[in-house]
């Protein structure tokens, strides 16, 4: 990145943190989030090479990208809940570790974003699958679907996983 490019993106972030900050502030009600949320997003414009000037709406563009990061933060949120939730009605004797359950839910908030923009039947039957050990014919018993549907989801599902791996 070139000394023009740098004092561009310099004076955009001067020009715009602060009412974006303000505006996700509003949102989220708490100044910690809601600063590293304004972080992520001028770094996922820095990380697309945008050139600053090229973007006509900058408080439009700004809020699509801080939007977009609140849902994922809310998501991964209620991911780690639901499993929290799930490992306190586990007994104690069989209940992970600390360590193991941050890498456990390390693995569900990777695996989440492996599977976005998937048909919701297409997440339900993986998880089935893969978290639950359910075979096909269960699956397709409890969402009503013929066990070669499940097989279809199964390989979208694993070509997803497979595509985001590799891009990583």
């Amino acid at each position: 990145m070139d000394s023009t490019s740098t004092r561009k993106l310099g004076f955009f972030f001067s020009d715009h943190h602060r009412w974006l900050l303000q505006h996700i502030q509003k949102r989220l009600r708490n100044h910690a989030d809601a600063e590293d949320t304004a972080a992520e997003t001028f770094c996922q414009m820095l990380g697309a090479r945008v050139d600053p000037d090229s973007i006509q709406q900058p408080r439009a563009y700004l809020t699509v990208i801080a939007r977009r990061l609140i849902f994922d933060r809310h998501r991964r949120r209620q991911l780690e809940q639901a499993y929290l939730e799930h490992l306190a009605r586990l007994p104690e004797a069989v209940a992970p570790s600390a360590e193991e359950q941050l890498l456990l839910i390390e693995a569900l908030v990777s695996i989440d974003e492996a599977l976005d923009g998937l048909p919701a039947v297409v997440k339900a039957t993986f998880l089935y699958s893969q978290l639950d050990g359910m075979h096909y014919a269960d699956i397709a018993a409890k969402l009503q679907i013929s066990e070669r549907s499940v097989s279809r989801y199964m390989k979208q599902a694993l070509r997803q996983c497979y595509l985001c791996e590799v891009q990583a």
